[in-house]
């Protein structure tokens, strides 16, 4: 039975366990058939296309999981192209049939992934908050008098209630972040021009991002690397320049007293000092810093010239369908026409400027960490004040685009009452996505609030994000050197850190070498043999420590590829077939620290 989040880890083990894509898209239809949301979707994908693709690429791809997204169930929000559905960007008088896909469909349907539908927007993503759409206003998958968070409303309510393992948004103010803020979910906004935008109903063009929700850290992170990749059809495309952040003690700006602002909200500030209890519990170090600088860069984006990119990207449908609009939308758009060319450039000085100061915080600072949003509305309430209350969500996610950041929204907990959920957003220099996410996904774990609507789900071990590397080499001990052993100091001394403990592939076997002091393990490989893999650790070590290891161990040991059990390759102690004769095999004990207890309890 499936779980009901789809994270990418459950997927694959279900798939691996006989699972068929046809089956899982006739359980996609049958959720979809069961949903009390009516607003999630714009076009669904058809239940006969959904079947005729899973039988495509069970037909491409026969083997389970042997694509990168082999049968994951994904949606779009309706202002990104899908060839053979409408893209609406959320207003019918608007629908056009693209004729082809957007360049990050076409590469994650390459990778195996399963189109089921086209979801609702606030209307040309103008809105952070879910109610300014003809089809009607998504919802809280935890209480549907809520709003869901915008403009990509349709999109986090999908994934949320565990009709797709993943949707696409877009984020220009925050909309890839607020909605994953208010249904618990990972928001990966990736730095501007990292994932191309052709093929996408811009809302500003210059500052737009496709952005991911998913359950995990991990997943999010998969996804977008499967659509990264310059496109020199997206004028706005870059390519990649990757930054790295500290691998240990990261230095996390927090807000300080004078620019906290919740509108009321003691909830979420609970959340969000705990959030900060947390990043302290991991090893960072809080740094607060002065807001104002990057506050009044958010300003800009409505209530500054960049509005009037909304206007360049509708202008000749709004001039003969201006009562198609939303009112909202209307007015906020129409409100361009007050903006000239100076104003543009006045506006671009000002954004200027305002970076020259934010450069003092980010000397002080690795990582900025702010709530996602400071409130929560309801329906009623946000439609009775749709422009200022919206206006609040977007107070700490206006000016990551502005500046070129990025950034991944993680959920902060529950409220008081474990009724409505908050987020925090992990903020870094452009190009730092790979970078953020493991201390992103370590955040998403130390909390244990769930995934989407299931709130006491487990996040798989299958999806952590590793630390990117830090420029120690990673060396498998099997015997000596383990923890606790004789020779771990060789290890511990010059600064090893150990990774994991895990085991060997299955086809190795394990012997007592004779004549050693201290005692020493044999590891062999054997293909064909069928053990049950062998104990070893995963340790990491300075360059100048390794070259050490090599140049000191004594024959028959050598450094050779050992396989791991999760089918990684990884440098470590390896023996030569000569030295075995005669050795006792102990491969049936499961590893050396085993051997050892034995050897110590009949002494």
């Amino acid at each position: 039975m499936l779980p009901l989040m789809l994270d990418l880890a459950s997927l694959k083990v279900a798939y691996a366990d006989g699972l068929t894509p046809l089956a899982l898209v006739e359980e996609i239809i049958a959720r979809r058939k069961a949903s009390s949301d009516p607003a999630i979707f714009i076009t669904p994908t058809p239940d006969d296309d959904l079947r005729a693709a899973a039988i495509a690429l069970m037909q491409r791809a026969s083997e389970p999981n042997s694509l990168p997204l082999w049968g994951v169930p994904f949606a779009a929000k309706d202002n990104i192209d899908v060839a053979g559905l409408p893209t609406t960007a959320g207003c019918p008088a608007y629908a056009y049939e693209p004729k082809e896909d957007a360049t990050v469909i076409a590469r994650l349907k390459a990778a195996g992934a399963i189109v089921i539908g086209k979801t609702n927007l606030d209307q040309f993503a103008t809105g952070l908050n879910g109610t300014r759409s003809p089809y009607g206003a998504s919802r809280s998958v935890f209480d549907p008098a809520y709003v869901s968070g915008g403009s990509s409303s349709g999109s986090a309510v999908a994934v949320a209630s565990g009709l797709a393992s993943f949707a696409l948004g877009t984020d220009t103010a925050g909309s890839g972040r607020v909605p994953a803020a208010f249904n618990n979910l990972v928001g990966i906004k990736p730095t501007p021009g990292l994932v191309p935008n052709t093929g996408v109903v811009p809302a500003c063009r210059s500052v737009d991002v496709v952005t991911v929700f998913a359950a995990t850290v991990g997943d999010g992170l998969s996804i977008r690397k499967v659509m990264d990749g310059y496109d020199a059809a997206d004028p706005f495309s870059r390519k990649a320049e990757p930054v790295a952040l500290p691998a240990s003690g990261l230095r996390i700006g927090v807000l300080d007293d004078a620019e906290r602002e919740f509108h009321g909200n003691k909830d979420v500030e609970v959340l969000y000092d705990a959030a900060i209890e947390r990043a302290k519990s991991l090893g960072a170090t809080i740094v607060p810093f002065d807001y104002a600088p990057f506050r009044q860069a958010a300003e800009l984006l409505y209530n500054g010239p960049w509005v009037a990119e909304r206007l360049a990207a509708v202008k000749d449908f709004i001039a003969t369908n201006a009562e198609d609009f939303d009112p909202t939308v209307r007015t906020i758009i129409e409100g361009a026409r007050t903006y000239n060319a100076v104003d543009a450039f006045e506006g671009r000085y000002k954004l200027e400027a305002l970076r020259q100061i934010t450069l003092a915080t980010w000397e002080t600072v690795d990582v900025l960490m702010l709530p996602t949003s400071p409130t929560t509305y309801t329906v009623e309430e946000m439609l009775a004040d749709p422009i200022a209350r919206n206006g609040h969500f977007g107070r700490y996610t206006n000016f990551a685009n502005l500046f070129g950041y990025a950034a991944i929204a993680v959920p902060a907990g529950f409220d008081g009452k474990g009724h409505l959920p908050a987020g925090i957003t992990l903020f870094g220099p452009a190009f730092s996505d790979d970078a953020l996410a493991p201390f992103a996904d370590a955040m998403h774990r130390t909390l244990a609030a769930g995934m989407g609507k299931d709130k006491t789900a487990a996040i798989p071990g299958a999806s952590r994000v590793q630390a990117l590397d830090d420029g120690f080499v990673p060396i498998v001990v099997v015997g000596a050197h383990l923890t606790g052993m004789p020779l771990n100091h060789e290890l511990t001394g010059p600064g090893g850190k150990l990774v994991k403990t895990c085991r060997t592939a299955p086809d190795y076997r394990l012997y007592v070498l004779p004549d050693t002091t201290p005692p020493k393990p044999g590891l062999i490989r054997e293909p064909g043999f069928a053990g049950k893999g062998l104990e070893v650790e995963v340790w990491k070590v300075t360059p100048a420590a390794f070259g050490r290891f090599v140049q000191n161990i004594p024959a028959p040991l050598g450094i050779g590829k050992v396989t791991l059990d999760d089918g990684s390759q990884v440098s470590g102690f390896l023996c030569e077939g000569h030295a075995i004769t005669g050795a006792r095999e102990i491969t049936e004990l499961g590893g050396w620290r085993a051997y050892m207890k034995e050897k110590t309890a009949n002494a």
